[in-house]
């Protein structure tokens, strides 16, 4: 089983064309098809975080993208950030969160803390 590190756009390609043909067929783990299949994806993985890395979203945005997914509405996010008009203002840019904050969103609603810490995006009236 020769495999080699990914260091070109065209050993990427390569490693993709590869790894996909298992997708339709995926190998059982531990057999020799199965390791080659996991190293494979492990090399592409590191590949493409180490090219195209995916910057996280802002900490409105973080909020914002949970509560669509939940269903959640701004009264559901009074027990992590506090009274309503502060929760209003946090989503309004206008008020930056505390520590507090971050750690109940984080706890109560599994929003990533990496997300939650960010420095917020400025709004257009901020610039």
């Amino acid at each position: 089983m020769e495999i080699r590190p990914i260091h070109t756009d065209a050993d990427y390609k390569a490693a993709l064309r590869e790894v996909s043909a298992y997708f339709d067929n995926e190998p059982e783990p531990g057999t020799p098809d199965g390791d080659r299949f996991e190293i494979l994806l492990t090399l592409v993985e590191a590949y493409e975080a180490r090219h195209f890395p995916i910057a996280l979203p802002d900490p409105v945005e973080a909020i914002k993208f949970r509560m669509e997914q939940a269903g959640l509405t701004p009264k559901d996010l009074v027990p992590a950030i506090g009274r309503l008009n502060r929760v209003y203002e946090v989503l309004a840019r206008k008020r930056p969160l505390t520590l507090n904050m971050i750690w109940r969103l984080h706890e109560r609603f599994g929003i990533p803390a990496e997300s939650l810490i960010r420095p917020p995006r400025l709004s257009a009236s901020d610039r």
